[in-house]
């Protein structure tokens, strides 16, 4: 099996009768009726509800559902496919996975996807449990990506998009030669947006930071321009990181503003682990 105990880090088993896993020193994990693990104990969590709040993931929800991400989506599973032999089975995990956006897209449009074990490992138990509702195929924990409790050198390939992640566990995760996909803001992503908060608007950088011992073999950006309606406007603002500098006057100036069309603009950069 691919999960190591949170608290011991040795192997876990799965229980026949009860369909919960356990480790050799006893601590046992229930696996959910949606069929998802838990996997981050009480004296792990930092607050009674880590990670995005129920109205961060719904807007989240929202604007991904409505597919203004999808050709992002969709390039992203084809830079997987390029890199995979078809026949043979692949270990992949989504760090960050929130609600499985980006592992259900792959499953709709990677080739032979029936050969892909797809994860998916997010610190919010609610996004883990809509994830597992609505992919029953992928296998998804609630776990810190700081520590995420897989076995060693268990996945063929690694992708988060926007997310944060441990550069020590992405090491001890991937195959030798495995495959690291990030997906970051390409310079100009969301600038109409940005335009309405900062009275200077700048561009991201297009620098890309890799672990120690990667190299990058591909790198593709994707740019094109969407028209959300008001809510969901609204929706990809709280998506954001600067959500935050947006005050109620700025907000009410993004939402009446008509026919408004915005960037989106991402760089996928794809590294081999040497």
């Amino acid at each position: 099996m691919p999960y190591i105990c949170p608290i011991c880090q040795s192997p876990l088993i799965q229980h026949l009768s009860s369909k919960g896993y356990y480790c050799k020193n006893k601590h046992h994990f229930d696996l959910a009726k949606e069929g998802y693990l838990n996997l981050l104990p009480a004296q792990h969590k930092k607050s009674k509800e880590p990670g995005d709040s129920r109205a961060m993931m719904r807007a989240r929800r929202n604007f991904l559902e409505a597919g203004f991400y999808q050709p992002m989506a969709k390039a992203l599973a084809s830079m997987i496919d390029k890199h995979r032999t078809e026949s043979v089975p692949m270990h992949i995990l989504d760090v960050g996975c929130g609600e499985g956006y980006y592992s259900r897209q792959i499953e709709i449009h990677a080739q032979h996807s029936e050969n892909l074990d797809l994860q998916g490992i997010d610190i919010a138990k609610n996004a883990i449990f809509a994830a597992a509702k609505k992919q029953p195929n992928a296998h998804f924990i609630v776990a810190s990506s700081k520590s995420m409790p897989y076995a060693d050198h268990y996945f063929d390939l690694l992708f988060r998009v926007y997310a944060p992640s441990n550069d020590k566990e992405i090491n001890r995760l991937l195959k030798p030669g495995g495959l690291l996909l990030i997906v970051t803001p390409g310079p100009r992503h969301l600038w109409q947006l940005k335009e309405f908060i900062y009275k200077e608007v700048k561009e991201h950088s297009a620098d890309i930071s890799l672990p120690e011992g990667f190299e990058q073999i591909e790198s593709q950006r994707i740019s094109y321009t969407i028209q959300p309606d008001q809510e969901q406007r609204m929706a990809l603002l709280q998506m954001t990181p600067f959500a935050w500098r947006a005050k109620g006057d700025v907000q009410n100036k993004i939402q009446r503003s008509h026919g408004l069309e915005i960037e989106a603009d991402f760089i996928l950069t794809l590294a081999l682990k040497k």
